[in-house]
């Protein structure tokens, strides 16, 4: 059945190869909206308003309320431990740290009381806070929207955030509050996922509603590109920035597998023009063309999570300033000369 659906959408995209496959090759890797990318507006309002943070919320309850729910904690675990890799390589004690979207605190646990003294950890569901993971480093819970942080200006030392903020609708003013709440010489610290996430899924699903249904709707929420995120800390105060990104690939018997995992992990899509439900035979083609695009030599599929990383310092007079313009002593195009000769060294040869 497979190979038969698979073959039919090979024919409808010869009939219409750019509302096809333009929509899920070029497209997954820019920066548009059907491709699933977030970017700035281009007439300067930066505000978006695509999430539904009331459904977020209640998938993040219900996903907490099951007994099961440690299952699917493997991808915010791995992510936050090697968030957590990134605050051990800043040389210095951090007396209080804020986690934004901590869900069941999946950073703290990997730190020391060496590196952080106490740990707030913020998040918009009760339930997700109530089943947090203990660790050697006192925490106090807060509910609390990452979109509007109830805390006070220069109080953190340290704040962090890991897969959470993706889901922020307005990631300018966000990062405008995270660094608010910093002290100065603050350093923030955070991972969200990144444009190319779950491309597989979504290039699928895109291909399978198209030819049966006659065009489709965004089934898998918009992230930030990496090329915005720079600009978007730079904006909101950060300096000596740093941003780098790294790809998580799972591998699960089949698409339905992915999409129970997500549901598992409360990373659902909410957007607000969301659908509700896919046909039958659209969600049987769609698992049918991840299959054959995608399937590895052992019938397992892969779901990629393209995990960005960025760091951003609250300024402060102690940190390194570059140097004013005109100050140089020397040209770079005496750097050519480095390597050669002086004359004294030629007459002594």
């Amino acid at each position: 059945m497979g190979s038969k659906v698979f073959h039919t959408l090979l024919s409808a995209a010869a009939r219409c190869p750019q509302a096809l496959f333009g929509c899920c090759y070029s497209g997954l890797r820019a920066s548009s909206w059907s491709s699933g990318s977030r970017r700035l507006m281009s007439n300067g309002d930066s505000s978006m308003n695509v999430f539904d943070r009331r459904m977020k919320r209640r998938q993040r309850d219900w996903s907490a309320k099951q007994q099961d729910s440690h299952l699917y904690d493997y991808l915010r675990d791995e992510v936050g431990t090697r968030l957590a890799d990134r605050v051990y390589d800043v040389a210095r004690t951090f007396p209080l740290a804020l986690d934004v979207g901590s869900g069941k605190s999946h950073i703290a646990p990997h730190l020391s009381k060496e590196v952080v003294e106490r740990f707030y950890l913020a998040d918009i569901s009760e339930p997700v806070l109530r089943r947090k993971k203990e660790g050697e480093i006192p925490t106090h819970c807060v509910v609390a929207d990452e979109e509007f942080l109830p805390f006070g200006e220069n109080t953190f030392d340290l704040v962090v955030s890991s897969l959470s903020i993706h889901w922020i609708n307005n990631l300018p003013e966000a990062f405008k509050q995270i660094h608010q709440v910093l002290k100065p010489d603050g350093v923030f610290i955070g991972a969200m996922l990144g444009g190319d996430t779950l491309y597989e899924l979504r290039c699928s699903l895109q291909l399978a509603e198209t030819e049966r249904e006659g065009g489709f709707s965004p089934h898998v929420s918009p992230y930030t590109s990496v090329s915005d995120l720079g600009h978007l800390l730079r904006q909101a105060g950060f300096n000596m920035l740093t941003v780098d990104v790294d790809d998580v690939v799972v591998h699960y018997p089949g698409m339905f597998e992915v999409m129970t995992d997500l549901q598992g992990m409360a990373e659902s899509n909410c957007l607000w023009n969301r659908r509700a439900l896919l046909h039958r035979d659209t969600m049987l083609a769609a698992a049918a063309v991840y299959k054959d695009m995608y399937s590895n030599e052992d019938g397992s599929v892969p779901a990629t999570f393209e995990i960005l990383y960025m760091i951003g310092w609250k300024p402060h007079e102690s940190q390194s300033q570059p140097a004013k313009r005109g100050t140089a002593t020397a040209s770079f195009g005496d750097l050519s000369k480095l390597n050669r000769p002086t004359t004294n060294q030629k007459d002594k040869s």
